[in-house]
């Protein structure tokens, strides 16, 4: 297991600590405060769906901003440049918009209670068994990688071994999502995503003003790592070298296509937020709500990774004790002072406890109801599921303390988590998408396409890249490859077994396929939903057009 190099301690005081645990103390008393409005399992893993869109809104992001957004895409910075900006304005904006205005009338007017299960209404049980069980184990993984990033900055503020710093964060965890529900996390993930904020841009700041402004990060750059180490699309031409390892085409077709939209449309971590709201209108506005901070999260993560670099150009070298995972503690320790250092590494946690309770929320939402309530035990008390639900948020938290040593074998856990992306979400984008726009689609197509575009996937990254029978030039390249692979292998499975398999009659598809009606997707607006400016296609293309305009900054 790595561990930090042993000058890299945060030097905390006394302010540092009371600013820590005054958050803590807030944490379980929101979590306190849900639990009295834990009445039934709806309201446990859907909040009753009951929460107005700007809650929810700024929840989706939040669940986000985790391992993933901070450690992960800091690290992509300081290892793959500015091409990270990839992973936002192409990598995220069109699916989260795709979600809103296309998907979740799907999704929130059959009144499914997670992705699965609108897969066992589409499909059948075999499908729907198949990709509950994908899911849960991709959750319990992903946890693990929030858990891991949590100690790395548990060990730089206390020095605490990492697996002691695992075990007492995953705990904590535990307190409030089993206090709470779903309701403790969502709220602690609105209170998250300010603290979040106030910790970073302050970070973003100083480093700045320490290299010289954007200017002088610009100009360190381009001379350690020439021009398009600082453009978003210098040297994506096909056949070109370049530090991503990968062309326009891999970027746009696997990132753009297949990683983005199969993690933004059908990971349930991010759309059980969107079913917790109050009505269509609300969920359709979600995504679309989160589309507009997220687009401006790379100025206070893909940056302060490049700072990085700029000040220890070494990291991530085999000659230095840091790893790329190491950039945002690195800067914690040389330009904040004590008071503003507690806020950073309040924020850090905060943003680690979010990702891993929406990993956590949404498991054991999906290994209740999903496989537990529909194979296992049919028919009990919603006591009884309630029940269950806390104690399979124990046992999500527990394996996520064991995976999380996983993700301490990779110097950038992003390169772990696209790989993870593109061996279940992708698959299961593939199949859900094809159902919705293919009446013809069969169960047993479902199942196979489902089944053969992991495992394709699988093939592809294990015994293809990492035995070297093909050569991709990084990690990132190799997923990239992996999610277009699993696409495409999901899709030939599914056109080539529909013929000989038999069709679900057409009016038992009736709000699952496009083109047909909806439940609810006729419900007249709530009072106040029907001003423009809340009108999902009016905020789904504007947050397109803004992504778009993003990227000249960085074209020139």
């Amino acid at each position: 297991m790595h561990y930090l190099a042993e000058g890299l301690r945060l030097p905390t005081n006394a302010l540092d600590y009371t600013i820590l645990i005054l958050y803590f103390v807030v944490v379980l008393g929101v979590g306190f405060a849900a639990r009295a409005s834990v009445k039934t399992s709806l309201d446990f893993f859907l909040s009753g769906r009951s929460l107005p869109a700007w809650v929810t809104g700024l929840a989706f992001v939040a669940a986000n901003l985790g391992a993933l957004e901070i450690l992960g895409m800091a690290a992509n910075g300081a290892q793959y440049g500015v091409y990270t900006v990839h992973w936002y304005w192409v990598g995220a904006i069109p699916a989260m918009v795709f979600l809103g205005l296309v998907m979740m009338p799907f999704y929130y007017g059959s009144k499914v209670r997670s992705v699965p299960e609108f897969l066992l209404h589409r499909y059948g049980p075999s499908s729907h068994l198949l990709s509950s069980i994908i899911f849960s184990i991709a959750s319990v993984l992903i946890a693990g990688v929030n858990l891991y990033a949590m100690a790395i900055v548990v060990e730089a503020l206390l020095g605490w071994p990492q697996w002691v710093a695992i075990v007492v964060a995953g705990l904590f965890v535990l307190a409030y999502i089993t206090l709470g529900g779903l309701s403790s996390a969502i709220y602690n993930e609105v209170l998250q995503f300010f603290v979040i904020l106030a910790a970073l841009i302050p970070l973003t700041v100083v480093g700045l003003r320490r290299i010289g402004g954007f200017g002088g990060l610009k100009d360190s750059l381009t001379d350690s790592h020439g021009p398009n180490f600082v453009s978003a699309w210098g040297g994506t031409g096909i056949g070109s070298a370049n530090p991503l390892g990968a062309n326009w085409l891999t970027i746009v077709l696997g990132l753009g296509f297949c990683l983005s939209f199969g993690y933004w449309t059908t990971n349930f971590a991010e759309v059980q937020r969107a079913l917790s709201a109050k009505n269509l209108s609300a969920a359709q506005r979600t995504p679309l709500i989160a589309a507009f901070p997220k687009m401006f999260i790379p100025l206070i993560v893909v940056v302060p990774g490049l700072i990085a670099l700029v000040m220890d150009p070494d990291i991530g070298s085999k000659t230095s004790g840091l790893q790329y995972n190491d950039a945002i503690p690195l800067l914690m320790s040389e330009l904040l002072p004590n008071g503003v250092l507690g806020l950073a590494v309040t924020g850090l946690l905060a943003a680690f406890m979010a990702g891993m309770a929406a990993n956590v929320s949404s498991f054991n939402t999906v290994f209740t109801n999903d496989i537990w309530r529909a194979y296992v035990r049919k028919g009990r008390s919603d006591g009884y599921y309630l029940l269950t639900g806390r104690v399979v948020t124990a046992i999500g938290v527990l394996v996520g303390m064991g995976t999380a040593f996983i993700a301490s074998s990779f110097s950038n856990i992003m390169n772990y988590l696209q790989t993870l992306f593109s061996f279940f979400n992708v698959p299961l984008f593939c199949v859900f998408i094809i159902g919705m726009f293919w009446k013809r689609a069969t169960a047993a197509a479902g199942f196979w396409g489902l089944l053969c575009g992991t495992v394709a996937a699988l093939i592809n990254y294990f015994w293809l890249y990492r035995a070297d029978v093909i050569s991709i030039p990084s990690d990132q390249g190799a997923n990239f490859v992996s999610a277009i692979v699993a696409f495409v292998v999901g899709g030939v499975v599914m056109v080539a077994v529909t013929p000989f398999t038999k069709p679900r009659p057409v009016e038992s598809l009736a709000g699952l396929v496009y083109g047909t009606t909806a439940p609810g997707a006729a419900e007249p607006p709530a009072p106040g939903d029907e001003a423009w400016y809340r009108r999902p296609a009016v905020l789904g293309w504007s947050a397109l057009i803004l992504a778009a305009l993003c990227y000249i900054p960085f074209s020139l």
